[in-house]
């Protein structure tokens, strides 16, 4: 059955955060570390009040009533980037819906709702690591290019 795509509304922030949940678990079994701290209610109230506050906005991929991916954007702001653009914070496909063009679905309206916004670019970070090596070749399918670097943080809480 063919999927279709709708943006989220805050009344989908427990599914969203469900997934959310999957796809840092999935993150952490393959590098086999704790990276993540993950709190499945306060997922979901943050995911609700930035759906409410339009700070964020999550593509949602259904098979049916079923979500089976998600893809979330964030607008930053950068002299580099020439001005306004999107960051892809997370993208999820459940792995039984995986190489089913569920992810490049998400990815062709991304890039849809990034030219109407006006931004410039999108920007998406994934690691350096063998284990992702699948995902990197699946960015470089949809049109993105290694601009160097790595993602890096520092914990200021």
């Amino acid at each position: 059955m063919p999927i279709h795509l709708t943006t989220a509304q805050p009344s989908n922030a427990p599914t969203i955060a469900r997934l959310v949940g999957d796809l840092l678990q999935g993150i952490m079994a393959a590098i086999g570390t704790q990276a993540f701290a993950f709190s499945l209610v306060e997922t979901e109230a943050r995911t609700r009040a930035w759906l409410e506050d339009g700070s964020y906005i999550v593509l949602l991929a259904w098979d049916d009533d079923v979500a089976v991916g998600f893809l979330t954007l964030s607008e930053c702001r950068a002299l580099y980037a020439e001005g306004r653009f999107g960051i892809i914070p997370e993208l999820y496909v459940c792995p039984d819906r995986r190489s089913q063009g569920v992810g490049r679905a998400l990815m062709t309206e991304a890039k849809r709702l990034a030219r109407s916004k006006g931004w410039t670019r999108l920007e998406v970070t994934t690691p350096p690591l063998p284990q992702f090596d699948r995902t990197l070749a699946f960015y470089e399918r949809q049109g993105f290019s290694v601009s160097g670097g790595r993602k890096m943080k520092v914990d200021v809480r």
